[in-house]
């Protein structure tokens, strides 16, 4: 897709200008509902940026990240974006920023939930029609595809029904990678979510708002989920690069 527009030329409204992060091209928002407002506007990939996928971005996912609606989902992103020049910029938490895009829309707009193992998909899908009674969800499924036919059936789905807002939580590249061959057959709003349905289901719990307050977010998860050493090496090494203004 084209890259969006800084500026809703239909009704004159200003958004924040992207700043560059070591390639990354990165929109500074100011408030969730600053970013469901663009969002609306310039439907595309919502891309939670953070110091892993910093590190990590290549010709793959860059591209992804820069044609599309990358947001700050990281103290890291925040506060390199702030030496780019955007002092206003705020950590918009993506398991967090998908039920306010729910919130907002559930009357008004329809849905399609894919990700997850089978029994947590299943709760979420159970849960959101509980918390949200009337929302429209024309499709959903688990997030394991065993074949590439599963995976064609999923994206011809998803063109078919043509949902306004897909929430993918499949963990990253994997999810951004779907979400674009959807976006080439459908255009609507689309957020990849990684883990965000365990957690809404309360399979793995949130860091207290005392640690995510004080940046402290990465050093709960890591207690939790050991295997997330190499997300936390790359935070270490993301705060290199912070200190040397090296991007």
């Amino acid at each position: 897709m084209s890259t969006p527009s800084d500026i809703d030329a239909g009704k004159g409204r200003t958004f924040p200008e992207r700043v560059d992060i070591r390639g990354a091209k990165v929109y500074p928002f100011r408030s969730a509902d600053e970013l469901i407002d663009f969002a609306d506007l310039n439907k595309g990939i919502l891309v939670a940026v953070n110091a892993h996928k910093l590190l990590d971005a290549n010709e793959v996912t860059l591209p992804i990240i820069n044609n599309n609606i990358a947001y700050c989902d990281g103290a890291g992103a925040v506060a390199a974006a702030k030496i780019k020049g955007a002092p206003d910029a705020v950590k918009l938490a993506g398991c967090e920023l998908w039920l306010k895009i729910i919130e907002r829309f559930h009357k008004s707009k329809t849905f399609y939930i894919i990700g997850a193992k089978p029994a947590v998909h299943d709760a979420t899908v159970e849960r959101l029609r509980r918390d949200f009674p009337g929302i429209r969800i024309l499709g959903h499924r688990d997030g394991y595809i065993k074949s590439p036919g599963e995976r064609q059936a999923l994206i011809d789905d998803v063109a078919d029904k043509k949902p306004d807002i897909v929430f993918v939580a499949m963990g990253s590249p994997t999810q951004e990678i779907l979400m674009s061959e959807m976006l080439e057959r459908h255009r609507a709003i689309y957020q990849g979510l990684g883990g965000s349905f365990d957690v809404y289901t309360g399979n793995v719990p949130r860091a207290p708002k005392w640690m995510a307050d004080n940046k402290l977010e990465f050093a709960y998860r890591l207690f939790k989920q050991p295997r997330r050493i190499k997300h936390d090496i790359d935070y270490i090494r993301f705060v290199w690069w912070y200190i040397t203004k090296n991007f």
